[in-house]
């Protein structure tokens, strides 16, 4: 399974906001490119990076952040957060990123999604669904839309995607167990999808729970920080 640690951008911070609410936010490191290489050295191979700030002003703010974890590390490092032009995309593989998180784009211009998908490939591109009580949701979570989850995700297969990152805000820096069953009704619907659970993630158990549900890795980050997860277990359940 791929086991996808986490790091949130904020301010040029490393911090974990409860259920995508920007007022509460809590910050666990000042240095991006420190937490990154403190993961590396306990043996993860990927990371989830996030710039929360760049969802929140639709366009990536953090390149000097991004740019040191890249220099200082050797992680598999897949970023979101304000993606809105084929720019920043290419400038994003250019710097090292092994793969995209496209969410609120994908959502608006389905037909610029698609062009991307062709002209980088669907192994680099990461459809990134936000969901609040079934629905869709934008623009860093602060929009939910009219369109149910399960329609997005079918419209999106017709457009080539593989991978995919389903986030139930609800659970997200909760520490209230994943959407387990969310997760089971998507890999049944969509055998075809690398699912990724992101959000509420406690414990070991809640990771073998969301492999159970078909999912092919796990986003964990608040779990990290608070220390309630076994980082040598959560490394060795980790595949390339």
């Amino acid at each position: 399974m791929l086991i996808y640690p986490a790091i949130d951008l904020l301010g040029g911070r490393c911090v974990r906001l409860f259920q995508g609410d920007y007022r509460q936010e809590t910050v666990y490191a000042d240095d991006p490119a420190a937490m990154a290489q403190y993961l590396e050295d306990h043996g993860f191979t990927h990371l989830h990076l996030v710039d929360l700030e760049g969802a929140r002003e639709k366009k990536v703010i953090h390149w000097p952040q991004i740019a040191a974890i890249l220099h200082t590390t050797n992680l598999r490092v897949d970023f979101g957060g304000g993606i809105r032009t084929r720019e920043e995309v290419e400038r994003l593989f250019d710097l090292g990123i092994d793969k995209v998180n496209i969410g609120s784009l994908a959502y608006r211009e389905p037909e610029l999604f698609s062009e991307w998908i062709f002209a980088f490939g669907t192994s680099q591109i990461i459809l990134s669904a936000d969901v609040r009580d079934g629905f869709i949701a934008t623009h860093g979570w602060q929009t939910t839309e009219s369109m149910a989850l399960v329609d997005y995700i079918a419209n999106m297969q017709s457009r080539g995607i593989r991978w995919l990152t389903v986030t139930d805000i609800s659970k997200d820096g909760a520490m209230a167990g994943p959407a387990t069953e969310l997760y089971r009704e998507i890999s049944q619907a969509f055998p075809g999808q690398n699912l990724i659970a992101s959000g509420g993630i406690r414990h070991l158990e809640d990771v073998e729970a969301v492999r159970a549900a078909g999912c092919t890795g796990a986003i964990i980050g608040k779990a990290i920080y608070e220390k309630t997860i076994d980082l040598t277990a959560l490394v060795q359940l980790q595949t390339s």
